[in-house]
């Protein structure tokens, strides 16, 4: 088989994994620049690889759960040639104390070829945050920070100072009323209640933004080609720190260029920052 062509993949059915209206963003993207014809299997449960309510743990990486979220979308729809996935993971900002990062990944598999492709998006995720409630008027005050009902929320049993979704759990929380009655019987129950932003897509308007932007960065992977071979996902796969402090000179952990890797050939190539010199606000020599 030669390089995959920029049309290869138009015309073809795709089956997305998905049960939480991830296709509203992720299908007009992919159907857009690849051709793609986008199914999504009907009644497929994608809570059984994890849910962000804890009650059911993810095992695995986020890649390992993507991957198998296709597997099960093959096995739903054996016609389809592509497979697609989403999957979503919420953790301490490096950098931002206090402050959640948030990383979306949309995977591409072609089994025809062997091809795996992947998009990924990471930013500060601001809206991903919890609150122990003691009270009703506590409730609605996080509510309305939060922007519910338009951003979801989930309530649920705490054990001590953490969150216990097993002593009990609400995610189907539509309107103030639906709220105040899951948190008033978990109060009256346990004294307390553990309440969050409902991170499932369908339910987290912050998280449908970013999983489009992680569409687009896969279109752009599938654009990216090696220069050694054709294929494409000749993209960053590392950073190399190092660059120059522009008043000391010496290096920073601002990365330098970014390895460039293609997994078909293993060609690999170091792409440039666009810029000379690091501000020295990121030296530790200059800015201890």
């Amino acid at each position: 088989m030669g390089p995959l062509p920029p049309d290869a993949l138009a015309g073809r059915t795709a089956v997305l994994a998905t049960m939480h209206g991830k296709e509203t963003v992720i299908a007009p993207v992919l159907q857009s620049f690849l051709g793609l014809r986008i199914v999504v299997p009907d009644g497929f449960d994608s809570d059984r690889f994890g849910t962000f309510g804890r009650d059911i743990p993810r095992a695995g990486s986020a890649l390992d759960a993507a991957r198998a979220k296709i597997a099960a979308g093959f096995a739903c729809r054996p016609d389809a040639s592509v497979g697609l996935a989403s999957e979503g993971s919420f953790g301490p900002h490096p950098a931002l104390p206090f402050v959640p990062l948030g990383t979306e990944l949309v995977l591409l598999v072609d089994r025809e070829r062997g091809l795996e492709l992947s998009g990924w998006h990471r930013a500060p995720a601001p809206y991903a945050t919890g609150e122990r409630i003691t009270s009703l008027d506590q409730l609605h005050a996080f509510a309305a920070r939060s922007g519910f009902p338009a951003q979801g929320l989930i309530a649920m049993a705490m054990d001590g100072a953490t969150p216990a979704p097993r002593r009990g759990l609400h995610k189907q929380l539509e309107n103030r009323e639906t709220l105040e009655a899951a948190v008033a019987g978990l109060l009256a129950e346990h004294g307390e209640a553990w309440v969050e932003t409902d991170l499932r897509a369908h339910r987290c308007p912050p998280r449908r933004r970013r999983i489009r932007r992680a569409a687009l960065a896969l279109i752009r992977s599938w654009r990216s080609r090696c220069p050694a071979c054709g294929d494409p996902g000749f993209v960053p796969t590392a950073a190399l720190p190092g660059l120059p402090c522009r008043w000391c000179l010496r290096p920073t952990t601002l990365p330098r260029a970014h390895r460039l890797h293609c997994r078909g050939c293993r060609h690999e190539a170091d792409r440039p920052v666009p810029h000379a010199h690091a501000d020295p606000a990121h030296c530790d020599h200059c800015n201890p």
